[in-house]
């Protein structure tokens, strides 16, 4: 029986195709192990490599990905009222270091002329490669009015770790939402993302930090409850793989070393 098949590419996710064109992407090398794909019947989406269905073909060996390379960012040049920035407070005032966001630019010079952050509060957005002092952006200057702080490097260094990104889908629906995730646990977590339509009990799937395999994971689960200010929810984890669990537990040590 020939079944109708998604698949995640490039961030996206594309589908419904038959069963010959998800074979035809495989063997051109635009589908690789590590990418994931769903039919009906599959309790969640799963990499490539883990099905044998999909792997009757011989298939040249992955080369390494290429490295991506950070984007320039620009405050100056950014929309201002876009909800495109994340903040991590804490290491700039030597305290626990706590996400917020997604923030506009003209948010966050509020914050700044309210003292409420600084230079040295680390900022992202997906156009970053990683998190980096507000005052090491391009366009600081003309955006804040006013010369960046001296940012010494132990302060630039002191946090190097990539965002948690997760990108979501929603069952039953062909939207992608992309935003980042706080408080994980083996229980859930929490993401912020803007213009989610969050609904407490909305079953979704979400495909975690893909640009990081030592902690990349699948997993599906139910919202708990919106975060205040809309910014974003709580989200309850269903029936976790042991990859998953184990994707979770290492970044959870990580953290904590």
């Amino acid at each position: 029986m020939s079944h109708k098949w998604y698949y995640v590419f490039a961030g996206e996710r594309k589908g419904p195709v038959e069963e010959e064109e998800i074979i035809s992407l495989i063997q051109a090398g635009k589908l690789k192990d590590e990418d994931y794909v769903w039919r009906k019947g599959f309790e969640n989406w799963m990499k490539l490599a883990m099905v044998d269905e999909l792997n009757t073909q011989e298939q040249e060996p992955e080369m390494p990905a290429p490295i991506q390379e950070e984007k320039e960012v620009n405050l100056a040049e950014c929309d201002k009222k876009e909800k495109v920035f994340f903040i991590k407070t804490g290491a700039d005032r030597g305290k626990a270091e706590v996400e917020y966001g997604p923030f506009s630019l003209e948010i966050l010079k509020k914050l700044y002329d309210e003292n409420r952050i600084n230079g040295k509060t680390f900022v992202f957005s997906k156009e970053m490669a990683n998190w980096k002092p507000l005052a090491d952006v391009n366009g600081f200057e003309e955006v804040f009015e006013e010369a960046p702080p001296e940012i010494k490097e132990e302060d630039r260094r002191a946090f190097r770790r990539k965002p948690f990104i997760a990108r979501m889908f929603i069952e039953n629906e062909n939207t992608v939402f992309e935003g980042i995730c706080r408080d994980v646990s083996i229980g859930g977590m929490q993401v912020l993302v803007d213009h989610f339509p969050v609904s407490p009990g909305k079953r979704i799937s979400i495909n975690a930090h893909p640009e990081n395999s030592d902690y990349h994971f699948t997993a599906s689960g139910e919202i708990v409850r919106e975060l205040e200010g809309g910014l974003g929810f709580s989200f309850r984890f269903i029936n976790l793989n042991e990859e998953a669990v184990q994707a979770i537990n290492s970044y959870i040590a990580q953290e904590q070393s």
